[in-house]
């Protein structure tokens, strides 16, 4: 079976579709077959990405690297079987798509709670979760008091994702290796910063999860989606002098997919 990385929390805003598409690209670089499911069946940002991906490279008669993207089907809801829910068929459909054709299946979740999202949590052997570097967004993972640094409780959406470990454990499965990426970092070291990374390596150890750096704030990461192209891709579209945030984000890259530390991977770019 494939091995499924779910990038997901319950906020916008907070990279989830560019870390997907850097991590799906980057394993498809390397070599691996990769599969792709977006499960925000409004804005569609992964399978936008990726079809722009694809429109560019059409148009200027190249080839790059790319993931398989695959859309939730539809169905003939009239055809379900009772008590049957049509997001469960929906998804068990497109998973079954990739059925043995891929090493790596990767989800992108939604930026709030639907079924779709906690059953994809449910089958997520490693879990990315991107939380922008602020305490505006650490109420994500946890409540805390007003200094920021005594967690009171668990958050709504750490709680799903104890509830999927439980899930999976009942049913025999492998457990969930959760990390968790300090994104959108800023280049400064600020009093902020510091009383982040001191709150989070706190709560990692109490509810399970590893801390990993994402993507710092890049105007560039914004400007590469329309031609659906990533921080790998530029000395391949011609690109021979890359600026030092160009290396900058191209590092980071690596860093994040040596963190993920996902089976049979070596990083090699």
């Amino acid at each position: 079976m494939a091995h499924i990385i779910v990038v997901g929390n319950e906020k916008g805003g907070a990279g989830k579709s560019t870390v997907s598409m850097h991590i799906s690209t980057a394993l498809a670089r390397l070599g691996h077959r990769v599969g792709c499911l977006d499960l925000d069946l409004r804005q569609r940002s992964l399978g936008a990405y990726l079809h722009n991906r694809k429109r560019f490279c059409e148009k200027e008669g190249i080839a790059l690297a790319t993931p398989e993207y695959h859309p939730l089907p539809e169905i003939d809801e009239s055809a379900l079987a009772p008590g049957e829910n049509a997001y469960d068929k929906r998804l068990a459909l497109a998973i079954d798509h990739f059925d043995g054709a891929c090493d790596f299946l990767l989800i992108d979740c939604p930026g709030s709670h639907t079924r779709l999202s906690q059953i994809a949590h449910s089958m997520a052997d490693t879990l990315v979760t991107p939380l922008n570097d602020s305490f505006i967004d650490f109420d994500l993972l946890a409540k805390t008091d007003e200094t920021g640094e005594t967690v009171l409780g668990p958050s709504v959406y750490s709680e799903m994702v104890w509830q999927a470990r439980q899930s999976r454990a009942e049913a025999g499965m492998g457990p969930v290796d959760w990390i968790v990426l300090r994104n959108r970092l800023g280049t400064q070291e600020m009093i902020n910063k510091r009383k982040m990374s001191r709150a989070l390596e706190a709560l990692a150890k109490r509810i399970g999860f590893r801390v990993a750096p994402g993507f710092g704030e890049r105007v560039v990461f914004r400007e590469l989606f329309p031609r659906g192209l990533t921080l790998l891709d530029l000395r391949d579209v011609g690109v021979r002098q890359l600026s030092m945030s160009h290396i900058a984000a191209r590092q980071e890259v690596r860093d994040l997919l040596k963190a993920l530390e996902l089976p049979g991977v070596e990083v090699s770019f």
